[in-house]
């Protein structure tokens, strides 16, 4: 059936959900799993009042910072799937468009299932604050299994 499963992740307690139900059904399969962070592209910030107070990050220091929280839970998921004994990659890239990313590697990474958390939001909230799970959803060609 699947045979490398892509997770996308941002470290919270909903996307640990959806990483659980990739490593299980990782397991289950015997396939591979592919655990993907997406940074947002560094934009130096306009200068106002606040400069003052609060020093500006440069492009280094914040790669920096990125690296280091890509690590930290890309190591969680990696931690998670060794203890299931499946074999695991963990990728980190940088984008301004998360679902962009998300679906360009999986497809790099020739995956064949994506999984994804959802807040399931609806109405205004959902229309207003967007959804990357839905945008993913809306443009892979490839199957997406949402977990909320």
């Amino acid at each position: 059936m699947f045979k490398n499963i892509f997770v996308a992740t941002d470290g919270s307690k909903l996307s640990a959900k959806a990483v659980q139900h990739a490593i299980d059904l990782a397991e289950t399969l015997g396939a591979r799993l592919t655990a993907f962070y997406v940074s947002q592209v560094y934009t130096m910030q306009g200068f106002a009042e606040s400069v003052a107070y609060e020093p500006q990050y440069s492009r280094k220091m914040y790669e920096a910072r990125c690296k280091e929280d890509a690590d930290k839970i890309l190591g969680t998921v990696a931690r998670k799937a060794a203890s299931a004994g499946v074999k695991l990659s963990g990728v980190h890239a940088y984008s301004s468009l998360p679902w962009e990313a998300i679906i360009a590697a999986a497809k790099k990474q020739k995956c064949d299932l994506i999984v994804m958390a959802s807040h399931g939001r609806r109405g205004v909230s959902a229309l207003l604050i967007g959804s990357e799970t839905h945008k993913v959803l809306t443009h892979s060609a490839m199957p997406v299994l949402v977990i909320r």
